[in-house]
């Protein structure tokens, strides 16, 4: 299956609305396909989605799929840390797939894989999008230049769900906007799942994920004047650092955004993993790039949702200072300044 097709979706979130439905605000947010509601029993029906994060659409909340309008594909909308698929999702998978819905999901557990889950689409007749499928020409990086002219910009994140792929796809906005010819390379599900296109680079196997990486970076660079990269995880995360080096090498990025949370100090679950000064961290990620291809950190986007807005905007000056380059919240504020150091 290749991807968004313009068709309407039903968003299936199971009680991880918001905090952990980040793949279903990201399309809410910059997804093309209209979306008809959100399946989350622990939201009050007939309530909507801008309620409770402001900047998004007015999509009603359902408790079931049967309660919602028509739909032609349903997607699992939420990022748990460990790609499982719960019982809830699974059995309102199976329901979707009764209303005739095609399925898209970006879990480690894969749909196909699942008896049940494959033998009810197939006798429905609908497709299933297992979005974290790697590709099947997978290769070792070759560590050379890319063969395009295009600028690539990675971003690079203090943590998890900092809004790398939230600060992407807003940056390729405003770059459309300023007359930039802009192309981005996704790498998560929901970014894959908002562009219909990229890799899911978690998913791909360790000594090929670099390769996989330059190869879809290096196809950008021939098609477009400024490549984004969605960046993932953190190079300080426990657990998912190793995603975060791949992108790093692979992606042999000519620049770095660095993305932070204003509410966050320490690695989120892991609380005995403190967030170092962000100075410090911009060194660490420019001096691990260096050897493979030298990138600095030219800009920094900060989530400030949890602030007021005067709150945020002290935040955003503070982070400035400390980087010394332009910084803002891309999704409450002006990001033209950042677009103006990425040309």
């Amino acid at each position: 299956m290749s991807g968004p097709h313009d068709r309407r979706l039903l968003l299936l979130t199971h009680g991880g609305f918001p905090d952990r439905a980040k793949t279903a605000i990201g399309l809410l947010r910059y997804g093309t396909d209209p979306i008809v509601a959100i399946v989350d029993p622990d939201q009050p029906p007939g309530s909507t989605v801008d309620a409770t994060v402001t900047d998004l659409p007015p999509v009603p909340f359902t408790r079931t799929v049967e309660a919602a309008p028509p739909a032609d594909v349903a997607v699992v909308g939420v990022a748990p840390i460990v790609g499982e698929l719960s019982d809830p999702l699974r059995a309102a998978i199976l329901d979707a797939i009764d209303a005739g819905c095609d399925i898209w999901a970006g879990l480690h557990d894969q749909l196909t894989d699942d008896p049940t889950i494959a033998a009810r689409a197939a006798a429905a007749d609908v497709e299933l999008w297992d979005v974290r499928s790697p590709p099947t020409d997978l290769r070792v990086a070759s560590g050379t230049p890319h063969p395009g002219e295009g600028r690539v910009v990675l971003t690079v994140g203090s943590d998890c769900s900092t809004g790398k792929m939230t600060a992407t796809m807003a940056l390729r906005d405003a770059a459309q906007t300023a007359g930039i010819d802009v192309g981005v390379v996704a790498t998560g599900q929901t970014g894959v799942m908002i562009t219909g296109t990229g890799v899911v680079v978690d998913r791909v196997i360790a000594d090929f994920a670099a390769g996989a990486v330059e190869a879809a970076v290096a196809a950008a660079t021939e098609e477009h004047e400024l490549v984004l990269v969605e960046g993932q995880g953190s190079i300080i995360h426990p657990a998912y650092s190793g995603v975060t080096m791949a992108l790093l090498h692979g992606a042999r990025p000519d620049a770095l955004v660095l993305s932070h949370s204003a509410d966050r100090s320490h690695i989120r679950g892991y609380p005995q993993v403190p967030i170092p000064p962000l100075d410090a961290l911009t060194e660490l990620y420019e001096s691990l790039a260096a050897p493979i291809h030298p990138a600095r950190v030219v800009a920094g986007v900060l989530n400030t949702r949890e602030l007021a807005v005067e709150p945020a905007e002290t935040a955003i000056a503070e982070m400035a200072s400390t980087l010394a380059v332009p910084v803002t919240d891309p999704v409450r504020f002006d990001p033209s300044s950042i677009i103006d150091v990425l040309r």
